[in-house]
């Protein structure tokens, strides 16, 4: 517990915010499904899912002169291994502004609209709503994995054509921490899901997701608050999420501040890429 964040001022916040997320990146180099590339100036990885979080790079150091050539480098890998769309991210201490000018003259977009949010971890609610029927469990075997990421593709409403690979990649980078892997059982069957990353001093929570059928019962903040109480009796003082559209308001509720957007920049590899 010795990374464990006790700076609790805004710009370490922000810091963490975005540490934790790209501790991630760099833990699904873990799985063989992953193909992952380090070196003193980028981090890149690469895996089967077409989504572009799953496939990205990051700049650990301000551009060189001559770094549009390895931009187009980094491009070219995606469109070979077809990859519709990836992302480019900065190492937390770079502005945004160190790279902006030469990806954006490489047909880069910049995504400002994702919310980096925090919480003091002791002041969690002490219970929620949800349903006497609500059954959460750590992950802790591949069968029961099998179904949370069943239900997380569900949730995503994402094509179900990616389960198998996210299955994979999920299991490839394990089941141990820094990594737990949440599964809500409602009236006995799979309905909601979340994951606890710790890293960067701080608990990261992802993966929130509820099954159509089920939403609008507090599975959702149920299954947040799990991982949370969890880091919190670990010791960990600070909880972070990086938040979608439909779950921010739910965040705010539970009391998680929005302090900064996590900004990155993104490239179709093709020019008619829609």
């Amino acid at each position: 517990m010795k990374d464990i964040l006790t700076d609790r001022s805004a710009s370490a916040l922000v810091r963490a915010i975005k540490a934790n997320l790209l501790e991630f990146f760099r833990y699904l180099g873990r799985a063989a499904q992953t193909d992952f590339h380090a070196d003193d100036r980028f981090i890149r990885w690469h895996t089967r899912l077409p989504h572009p979080w799953f496939n990205g790079v990051i700049a650990m150091q301000p551009p060189a002169p001559d770094d549009g050539s390895i931009v187009e480098e980094h491009t070219g890998y995606f469109r070979s291994r077809d990859v519709p769309l990836f992302t480019w991210w900065l190492d937390p201490r770079l502005p945004i502004s160190a790279w902006a000018d030469l990806l954006l003259l490489h047909h880069f977009k910049l995504d400002h609209d994702t919310p980096g949010m925090a919480i003091a971890l002791r002041t969690l609610p002490a219970e929620t709503c949800a349903p006497d029927a609500l059954q959460i469990v750590p992950v802790e075997d591949r069968k029961t994995l099998k179904q949370w990421a069943h239900t997380f593709i569900l949730g995503y409403e994402l094509p179900a054509a990616w389960e198998k690979d996210f299955l994979d990649l999920m299991a490839g980078i394990g089941l141990d921490l820094p990594v737990r892997n949440y599964l809500g059982y409602l009236c006995g069957e799979p309905a909601a899901t979340s994951n606890l990353f710790l890293a960067a001093g701080v608990a990261g929570v992802q993966c929130v997701a509820t099954v159509p059928k089920a939403r609008g019962r507090g599975l959702g903040a149920a299954l947040t608050l799990a991982p949370l109480w969890d880091a919190l009796e670990m010791g960990y003082q600070v909880g972070i999420l990086q938040s979608s559209e439909m779950g921010f308001k739910l965040y705010q509720r539970l009391g998680f501040q929005k302090l900064c957007e996590v900004e990155h920049f993104y490239r179709a590899t093709e020019t008619n890429f829609e």
